[in-house]
């Protein structure tokens, strides 16, 4: 009987052990796997940002006073959203809060 369970316990942990060595092997090949995608990843957005630089090169030699107007457009557009975001925050100073009687602003 003392026999069976030394058995039995030796069993379970070979058993144990084989599950956990294909567990192993399992989570080192899907790393494998991950990495692998995500250095095709980024070859192919280097790829793309190379074709990227490459077509707007080729845009701004082929139209130079388009691209300065288009350029100039999104500067002023950009600029007009910065300002007009800053101009809606409201301001208050430390004397605005003394004079409508409040500790602080909460403007």
């Amino acid at each position: 009987m003392t026999q069976s369970i030394f058995e039995q316990t030796g069993e379970q942990i070979n058993d144990t052990a084989h599950k956990a060595s294909r567990a192993a092997s399992a989570v080192a090949e899907a790393l494998e796997d991950g990495v692998g995608e995500a250095r095709r990843a980024a070859k192919h957005g280097c790829y793309a940002a190379a074709e990227l630089y490459d077509d707007t090169k080729r845009r701004v030699q082929l139209h130079p006073v388009e691209t300065v107007f288009a350029t100039l457009a999104a500067g002023i557009a950009v600029g007009t959203t910065i300002s007009w975001i800053l101009r809606r925050k409201p301001s208050c100073s430390k004397t605005d809060a003394r004079e409508k009687g409040k500790e602080s602003c909460s403007c």
